[in-house]
């Protein structure tokens, strides 16, 4: 079984191109060929996947003011996706360790949606 939350996005070509250019994901499936013509996509990266979507006029994605989804990406080494994501010209606080022993990386989307890689510290139990 695979979980492959959809995010509706104000700019389906910005957070293509967010995803893709400065978090590594590799688009996967696509709706069109070329970029500006997509609609909805899926990107994957390290087996976490997840897929964009452009908002309609009677649908909105999150604002910053309102997020009401964030995503939890367990993966093996958040500093190294830190570097990673610096690498590609992402500007972020170094990782923090919460109180319940993840390591994480909040990075937000281009449309106010919370992407947050953690990675498991001794003594986490989940």
């Amino acid at each position: 079984m695979h979980i492959w939350p959809l995010l509706m996005t104000s700019s389906i070509q910005r957070s293509l191109a967010f995803y893709r250019d400065r978090l590594g994901f590799t688009v996967v499936g696509r709706d069109a060929e070329r970029d500006e013509d997509v609609r909805w996509c899926r990107v994957a990266r390290d087996g976490a996947s997840l897929m964009l979507q452009q908002a309609d006029v009677d649908q909105s994605p999150a604002t910053s003011s309102d997020r009401r989804l964030a995503l939890y990406i367990v993966c093996d080494d958040v500093d190294a996706l830190h570097a990673d994501f610096s690498a590609r010209g992402l500007q972020l606080p170094v990782p923090v360790n919460a109180y319940y022993s993840m390591r994480q990386l909040e990075v937000p989307d281009p449309d106010g949606y919370a992407v947050c890689f953690e990675t498991p510290l001794q003594g986490w139990q989940g």
